[in-house]
């Protein structure tokens, strides 16, 4: 008994800080989000539109509690957020809480990182995480 407890006091310390839990609403299973427009490598001349794809998923209303749906959420220039927690709402981290599917984007001229995130119906993003592949774009 007493090996199991240290064995559950070691994982605790050493694994749980390394692990990443995602929220409480399911995503569906083959759930797919992906960058539509632009492609990875893009050199773009000021401001663009950024179309998001969606497979296997249905997209809803933000505060909309129901099964295998969700909202885009747009990471510029940062990585993926706590995934037990609401994503955050600033520059870096856009959302499409009224089921958008594309945007205009304004970004200063340089290198860009793009990526997106499924969020529940609280911006909690699901469980397994629906997430893109993370692109690089210039903005010339």
């Amino acid at each position: 008994m007493q090996r199991r407890t240290m064995l559950i006091a070691w994982a605790a310390a050493v694994l749980a800080p390394r692990m990443s839990f995602a929220g409480p609403t399911a995503s569906p299973p083959g759930a797919e989000v992906y960058i539509i427009w632009p492609y990875d490598g893009a050199v773009i001349k000021g401001g663009f539109w950024v179309r998001m794809g969606l497979r296997n998923m249905g997209l809803c209303p933000k505060g909309i509690d129901r099964p295998n749906v969700g909202h885009h959420h747009l990471l510029i220039d940062t990585d993926l957020p706590p995934m037990d927690q609401p994503i955050p709402s600033d520059r870096n981290h856009l959302h499409f809480g009224a089921g958008e599917t594309e945007a205009r984007i304004e970004l200063p001229p340089g290198r860009h990182t793009l990526q997106l995130l499924m969020g529940d119906y609280n911006h909690v993003p699901h469980n397994p995480p629906v997430q893109s592949k993370k692109i690089t774009i210039t903005v010339t």
